[in-house]
């Protein structure tokens, strides 16, 4: 911890962690011109595949933060499962329910991205529009007042902040820091091995899959991973085993567990072993800090939840952080964060552990396309009758006259929206789409966050520029 005589960098929000979640943040911000600097323990960005599926609300967030033309040029779609049984191929098995694209859901399935991939994405956005990363930067300690936060770190000059926010994953420094504790249970006692290989004897066509032959320890399967030569290997180990992470001892697990021979593995370029949990910290703020991602909820990787949910949580902290960084909005919007955020972990957690249990099939909620706010004390809804979009929802895309709705929210901004109405509006200084009908959305006035969801719904404008005075919005009355 340094002393008194430290020179101090001055940021306005520092995020701990580059992982997907803080970059994401870290470009949600840097857009909208707030100061933010991102520090992280490790000397390079994580190098594995571990969260390679990016669901369709993810691919939206994608399209607003300016990288999902990058995101779909390296990945591709998930393959089909084919299964073995000695060494002959008995069966095929779908990952996913199928769902055929519509005009206001244009993504419907998992995008495969290795997870080094997504944040090398990340990165180059970030860096793009100035933002900045720190590496070797493990932190220490954390004070804080009323006003900022200090973090300090093994080497290199604390730094302080207006706020920080915590995405430094499962074990969080800065959880423990604070002092959050989370709470939880083990999905699954048995020990999980995954890799990055490089494997002959297999086509790239399709994700194989060995069930546990007849005394064998788990399953194991062999995933290609798109844009890349490597393939993921993942095998389940019986209750305290620990994992043998080196070339010769996944070359064994796979010639065990399948008809391949050793030396079909040629490479181990990344390995890891874990032991699938589900839990969740008790608050998601102490304070000026906050925490995201897996510093606020771990999944099982069964569901491919947990890197979205984390994104997600970046997606909507950074429109409220600018908010009252920027336009002077009261704290009071910051609070919202863990209001909307910590009840959709939850759930999603449950749905993690429910996947991975064989409970829930990876489908309709696995896509995260019906998540919403409906509850949060920022969803206000007029209407006399409530039509297919409420407040508190996400704002579906649609095509009008050739121009999609999505590329007109896209951007750090708030977007107004009349459908079937020639109502007067008030000034709000945002962009404002008029269209004559929209079966998704029913006829009304909408005013959509920055983050796709439906802020304020409204037959009529009143009450429309208060409430969008309150999110620091210069609205003048009609």
């Amino acid at each position: 911890m340094g002393t008194g005589t430290d020179t101090i960098t001055h940021t306005e929000v520092l995020v701990v962690g580059a992982g997907p979640t803080g970059l994401a943040l870290a470009v949600d911000l840097a857009r909208r011109g707030v100061d933010a600097l991102v520090v992280e323990r490790a000397d390079a960005l994580f190098p594995g595949s571990r969260g390679k599926g990016i669901q369709p609300r993810t691919r939206e967030v994608f399209h607003d933060l300016g990288v999902l033309d990058a995101i779909h040029a390296v990945g591709g779609p998930y393959p089909v499962g084919v299964i073995w049984q000695d060494g002959t191929r008995v069966g095929e098995h779908r990952m996913f329910d199928p769902a055929e694209a519509s005009d206001d859901s244009p993504y419907t399935d998992p995008w495969m991205v290795p997870q080094w991939r997504t944040q090398q994405i990340l990165f180059e956005r970030l860096t793009e529009l100035g933002g900045r990363v720190e590496f070797g930067r493990e932190l220490v300690a954390v004070e804080q007042d009323a006003d900022t936060v200090t973090a300090h770190f093994v080497a290199g000059d604390p730094v302080r902040a207006r706020y920080a926010v915590a995405a430094d994953g499962g074990r969080s420094a800065v959880r423990r820091a604070l002092g959050i504790g989370m709470t939880g249970e083990t999905v699954d006692p048995h020990p999980m091995l995954v890799a990055d290989v490089r494997v002959t004897g297999l086509d790239r066509d399709n994700w194989h899959v060995f069930p546990p032959r007849e005394g064998s320890d788990g399953f194991l399967s062999i995933c290609p991973l798109a844009g890349i030569e490597d393939f993921q290997v993942t095998a389940q180990f019986p209750e305290g085993t620990v994992p043998d992470l080196s070339l010769d001892g996944i070359r064994k697990v796979v010639a065990a567990r399948s008809h391949l021979a050793p030396e079909d593995v040629t490479e181990v370029r990344w390995a890891s072993d874990f032991r699938p949990r589900a839990a969740l910290a008790d608050r998601f703020r102490a304070g000026r800090v906050l925490l995201a991602g897996d510093a606020a909820h771990v999944h099982s990787p069964a569901g491919g939840q947990g890197l979205n949910t984390s994104v997600q949580d970046a997606y909507n902290l950074g429109w409220k952080l600018g908010a009252v960084l920027c336009d002077n909005v009261p704290d009071t919007l910051v609070e919202t964060y863990e209001e909307e955020r910590r009840p959709v972990a939850a759930h999603m957690l449950g749905i993690s552990t429910g996947v991975h249990r064989g409970e829930i099939r990876r489908g309709e909620a696995t896509r995260q396309l019906g998540l919403g706010y409906r509850e949060s004390s920022l969803a206000v809804d007029t209407r006399a009758a409530a039509g297919p979009v409420r407040a508190g929802d996400r704002a579906p895309d649609a095509t009008v006259d050739g121009v999609r709705l999505f590329d007109i929210f896209r951007g750090p901004h708030w977007t107004l929206l009349t459908v079937g109405t020639d109502a007067g509006l008030p000034a709000l200084g945002v962009p404002t789409a008029r269209i004559p009908d929209c079966e998704a959305y029913g006829t009304g006035v909408y005013l959509v966050r920055p983050d796709g969801y439906v802020g304020w719904a409204g037959d009529m404008p009143d009450g429309l520029a208060q409430y969008a005075r309150r999110m620091g919005l210069q609205a003048r009355e009609l």
